[in-house]
């Protein structure tokens, strides 16, 4: 898989804004990946160490509308920890 398919795009949140001062980042990525493939995407792609991934899958809610169920999509969520003096330039500006 290439390294720009398996991460989709950055999660930005309160939460996510907080553990970026721990050096957290935090990114939506294929639900197929796992983490050595997102480890090795995300050195590839920003060109940082990486110390540590840790992943999640995340059910899309249930949603009606009138007598009519549907489900929102469903996403793995993955938390990357980086090396003592890494930084992701790409935050900075948030």
């Amino acid at each position: 898989m290439d390294a720009h398919t398996l991460i989709k795009r950055p999660v930005i949140t309160e939460k996510t804004t907080k553990l970026m001062e721990d050096n957290k980042y935090c990114f939506i990525v294929d639900p197929r990946a796992n983490k050595t493939q997102i480890k090795q995407a995300i050195e590839e792609i920003f060109k940082v160490k990486v110390k540590a991934v840790n992943t999640f899958n995340s059910l899309g809610k249930v949603k009606r509308m009138g007598k009519y169920e549907g489900r929102r999509p469903s996403w793995k969520r993955a938390i990357v920890t980086l090396e003592g003096g890494s930084r992701i330039e790409f935050f900075e500006g948030v």
